[in-house]
């Protein structure tokens, strides 16, 4: 997940950009840039996916410019994702080129090599990542008994607080064919939720897609794209601030106020940061459920990351959403730490963390946010797109969510593909969204 820096930016132009690269790629549509000394490290099977126990071939290519270039300090790690390295030691290039062979996983889930190597003194750093029969791997995380019960009490909770709709038109964003709207409405606990949200003009009924953001603190400029192609979208912020303000106040709020929100009373189930987030995310259908320009049926949800983890959430606790998107959704098996394995965004339980939060209370919290519990009980048909290179969300912990889905269920693999996504990948997850909201 990508925060912002630490202080603001000397420059606040340069502090905009910077916001704005960060929530385009939070939305899974951008492309990681490529490095200046390129390091492919590659499964020797094409789809990068192996049987339990069968050795691995990791296929090594250091060039720049497609050429291969005298580099320093070659070196190697295999492990288990997010462990400690099984294999390590000097790599030897011929041509720009070696090999590394390691022994087969023992058990399903996803075996990661890593090569750095020095030019002009700066490191680069270049992984592949093996897949060991991933549909078969099961969550760590228990179920609490009363997750239901605890969820449906929290809904009619939000029930009973007036919606409180306040819809600012902004013209000089707005279009010939979309109007887009500033719009906030209550949640509980005395927050609001902000977002934008773009209506096509015409005096038609429309479909309606949410859209939930990954993790940050940042402004939100609404999808005029999809609007234009008919159908109504809400993009929302999750923390109960406007998402129009200065760029720097984003930026002093990732860094102050904000600072390691998915943290915030995590001991606590009933005040745990997540709970106003995730029925802020219901509250959203709701306003969108009201309005005249909807069609009253096809509603889904999109989101990447941590959006991805709320798309799966929403569309679990509200029937009202009738498909979901996710691309590597986060907040999956987080307590994988704690069974020697690799947990999801935001590691709550790895490496410093486990000190502060490796509690009886918080674990139990957990157990009531986790993706995988709702995915145990999805009944919505789903879109998923992610790749094996993941370092942000561990592919372990949503193949743990995705492999407890019962509902029909579609997923577009690009193993080479990290925390980010080709564009191909958006321009899937939204035709696959908009063939269904429209039939």
């Amino acid at each position: 997940m990508a925060n912002l820096p630490s202080r603001p930016s000397k420059s606040l132009f340069f502090l905009g950009l910077l916001i704005f690269f960060v929530s385009f790629a939070e939305l899974s549509f951008a492309q990681i840039p490529r490095q200046y000394l390129e390091i492919s490290v590659s499964p020797n099977k094409p789809n990068w996916v192996y049987e339990v126990g069968e050795e691995v071939e990791f296929i090594v290519s250091v060039t720049q410019s497609g050429r291969p270039v005298a580099v320093e300090n070659v070196r190697y790690f295999v492990k288990e994702e997010k462990m400690e390295p099984i294999l390590e030691g000097p790599l030897e290039l011929k041509d720009g080129k070696a090999t590394i062979s390691a022994s087969g996983m023992k058990t399903p889930g996803f075996l990661r090599c890593e090569v750095f190597a020095t030019i002009d003194g700066k490191e680069y750093r270049g992984l592949g990542t093996a897949a060991f029969e991933p549909e078969k791997i099961q969550p760590t995380v228990e179920m609490p008994a009363d997750f239901e019960a605890f969820w449906e009490e929290g809904k009619a909770e939000l029930a009973k607080i007036p919606m409180d709709t306040k819809m600012i038109h902004v013209p000089e964003r707005s279009t010939e064919s979309v109007d887009v709207y500033h719009v906030n409405f209550q949640n509980i606990r005395n927050s609001r939720i902000y977002g934008v949200l773009t209506v096509p003009k015409g005096g038609e009924k429309y479909p309606a897609i949410l859209l939930v953001p990954g993790a940050g603190i940042r402004p939100y400029s609404g999808d005029l794209g999809k609007a234009a192609r008919g159908a109504i979208t809400l993009q929302i912020g999750i923390h109960g601030i406007p998402i129009d303000m200065a760029p720097e106040v984003y930026a002093n709020l990732s860094s102050g106020a904000l600072n390691g929100y998915w943290n915030f009373n995590v001991s606590d189930k009933d005040l745990y940061y997540y709970k106003r987030v995730y029925l802020g995310c219901i509250r959203a259908v709701d306003f969108l459920a009201s309005l005249p320009e909807f069609d009253g049926q096809n509603l889904g949800i999109q989101g990447g990351s941590q959006g991805g983890a709320l798309s799966i959430i929403t569309a679990a606790l509200d029937p009202r959403i009738k498909y979901l998107a996710s691309m590597y959704p986060a907040m999956s098996d987080m307590t994988g730490y704690l069974n020697g394995r690799a947990g999801g965004w935001p590691h709550i339980f790895a490496g410093n963390n486990l000190e502060y939060f490796n509690y009886p209370d918080a674990i139990e919290t957990i157990g009531y946010y986790d993706v995988v519990n709702f995915a145990r009980i999805l009944k919505t048909p789903g879109f998923y797109s992610w790749g094996f290179n993941d370092d942000t969300c561990p592919p372990t912990s949503y193949y743990s969510a995705y492999n407890q889905i019962k509902a029909p269920k579609e997923v577009f693999i690009i193993p080479e593909t990290g925390h980010w996504t080709y564009p191909e990948q958006g321009v899937k997850s939204d035709n696959w969204l908009f063939e269904k909201l429209k039939k």
